[in-house]
């Protein structure tokens, strides 16, 4: 039975004091979720990052959950630090993830913001530190496909060939000053301006919060108000901006494999991970590229491209 996904936008002060209870992890009103055997809930709310490619993401797994029998609704978060403590509270179900990302960042959260990195292009090493992270926190992570995406950074075309750039290396060396579009917790992330800045010395003088590969970012980049923006691997759209990806040379950023994240105690059973897992076989990084260009680039809905995927592979009739 089809059902249609009712998609919901937060309003970014609101879900703060909603979450502001439950932002340090588990509370004494929640700790019974964490410990609670795995079960189902009937509805399920799947969380959007609100970018192209975690829309795109969400949908698929709200048309995969339908087609399994549950009711489902789709919430917009800005990012990790609402979303994650969302999924603690039984406020949000499901989110689609990065696996050494998410690794790394309940890391920071668990052990501080300098404890050693656990993400890493190793993914039996990666899944199982981060299935040991999120266990406590009552999440439960999901098996990976073979869709990977890293985060990526892009510089106008002129921009590169005026000071001869091709790495983030070469970007480092030349000295310039660099102002980043990117989300706002780039200024803290590891992989993002601290990163930029501790292994390629480059001089990441601001951070501009205008989203991951947004429109508005790549537009920032292309008028030269800004000379960076955060994106990533599988944008299809920077040719249409005149922009070109800076090879990550020293490895900052580790291949991240798309696993969903579920609540233990709503949506912890196994009809859910079946239902999700039937995306495992077929969706690769191409099919999410030319997916995000449909999107992006083609003006397609969200929704309407993820049906129509879903249904050319066979997963939906």
């Amino acid at each position: 039975m089809r059902r249609c996904a009712a998609v919901v936008t937060l309003l970014l002060g609101c879900l703060m004091g909603l979450l502001a209870g439950c932002a340090t992890g588990p509370s004494l009103e929640t700790r019974g979720r964490v410990t609670a055997a795995p079960r189902d809930s009937g509805h399920l709310t799947v969380g959007s990052a609100g970018f192209t490619e975690s829309d795109l993401l969400a949908q698929m797994y709200a048309l995969l959950l339908n087609r399994a029998g549950y009711k489902t609704s789709i919430i917009t978060v800005a990012n990790r630090e609402l979303y994650e403590p969302a999924l603690e509270s039984g406020q949000i179900d499901v989110v689609p993830e990065y696996a050494a990302t998410f690794a790394d960042w309940l890391n920071a959260r668990v052990h501080g913001p300098d404890a050693p990195p656990v993400g890493s292009p190793d993914l039996d090493a990666t899944m199982k530190a981060l299935r040991a992270l999120a266990a406590p926190r009552g999440l439960t992570v999901l098996d990976p496909g073979r869709a990977v995406d890293q985060n990526a950074f892009a510089v106008s075309g002129a921009y590169a060939r005026e000071h001869r750039l091709r790495t983030l290396s070469d970007l480092g060396r030349s000295g310039l000053r660099v102002r980043l579009a990117a989300g706002d917790e780039c200024v803290r992330r590891p992989y993002c301006a601290p990163g930029l800045r501790k292994v390629y010395g480059i001089d990441v003088i601001g951070v501009d919060p205008k989203g991951v590969g947004t429109t508005q970012a790549k537009r920032s980049v292309q008028s030269g108000r800004n000379q960076m923006v955060l994106t990533t691997t599988t944008d299809a759209t920077l040719d249409a901006f005149g922009l070109v990806l800076l090879a990550d040379d020293r490895h900052l950023q580790n291949a991240d494999y798309i696993v969903p994240v579920v609540s233990r105690s709503r949506a912890g059973g196994t009809r859910v991970a079946q239902a999700l897992g039937a995306l495992n076989s077929v969706l690769t990084t191409q099919d999410l590229a030319s997916m995000n260009q449909q999107v992006d680039s083609w003006r397609r809905l969200p929704q309407d491209v993820a049906r129509t995927y879903l249904k050319d592979k066979g997963l939906l009739k």
